[in-house]
């Protein structure tokens, strides 16, 4: 998520949930700039929306086949582009991933919304289930920040749930009135402000509300205990309310979405993976 003083901004001017969405059309680099193979796939979502995507294939680790399928969902701001090295790492460690670009982000077609973010997962689960190379069966799906919190809604309610082996969250909050209002409650200026949120912030995707439906499927909760975006207490909230089996994951010295930039949570997060979804 970006600052607190431009989410603040963001809740005083537009007074809407679109304030969670900070899509830039262009396009900054490539996986090919860093070595990484990866294809455009041109998706599109159930109410006729274009999409793109970018699809890393897996490196042979495991006799010719991937160990499993990342669908990749980032954060509220920029595209792909700029949020593809958090699983770039990932094809070398024998794992397919296909990051997605949300409505109106990258090239991408249309507007950001929650409801559409939704069709756009959606499509992209659908590619995979399609796509040659895929295991349907060995799927998890990987949300950070903003990520995260469509990531909690979409697995919990997806009609294709039973092709999810595991689901992963990185720094994501707990729900879309609390954060807002706690940026509000934080400065004494926006102090008085603090009812907005209920009145203009649409939550009915919030992820505290879909958590516990996740269960039986395996849950990991990963964030730095130096996030100076989303507090916490956030994955703590989930954490407590979510269903086994459940993970989470303090990473000391780490601040917002920057846990995987250690090699040892990288390492940890693979050996998550291996136990859930290669069998």
């Amino acid at each position: 998520m970006r600052t607190p003083g431009l989410l603040l901004l963001a809740v005083l001017l537009s007074g809407c949930t679109n304030l969670f969405f900070h899509p830039h059309g262009l396009l900054i680099e490539t996986p090919e700039k860093y070595g990484v193979e990866y294809h455009i796939e041109n998706l599109r979502a159930a109410d006729g929306t274009a999409l793109n995507a970018w699809f890393l294939p897996a490196r042979d680790k495991s006799g010719g086949k991937a160990r499993a399928t990342v669908l990749f969902l980032h954060g509220n701001a920029e595209n792909i582009s700029t949020h593809f090295r958090s699983i770039a790492w990932m094809p070398a460690e024998g794992f397919n991933v296909l990051a997605l670009d949300y409505r109106g982000y990258g090239a991408s077609e249309g507007k950001p919304s929650l409801a559409g973010a939704q069709l756009d997962i959606d499509a992209a689960m659908r590619s995979l289930l399609a796509h040659k190379g895929v295991d349907p069966d060995r799927i998890v799906i990987f949300g950070q920040s903003l990520g995260g919190a469509l990531a909690v809604h979409y697995a919990a309610h997806s009609a294709y749930r039973a092709n999810v082996r595991a689901v992963v969250i990185d720094s994501a909050f707990y729900d879309y009135r609390q954060i807002v209002n706690e940026k509000l409650a934080a400065s004494i200026v926006t102090w008085p402000f603090q009812w907005l949120p209920w009145l203009t912030i649409d939550n009915d995707y919030s992820p505290a509300d879909s958590v516990a439906a996740l269960s039986p499927l395996p849950l990991l909760l990963i964030q730095g205990d130096q996030d100076a975006v989303v507090p916490l207490h956030h994955s703590q909230q989930l954490f407590e309310r979510a269903g086994e089996p459940k993970e989470r994951w303090v990473v000391p010295g780490a601040g917002h979405t920057q846990s995987l930039n250690s090699e040892a949570v990288r390492k940890k997060l693979v050996e998550f993976l291996l136990r859930y979804a290669d069998y």
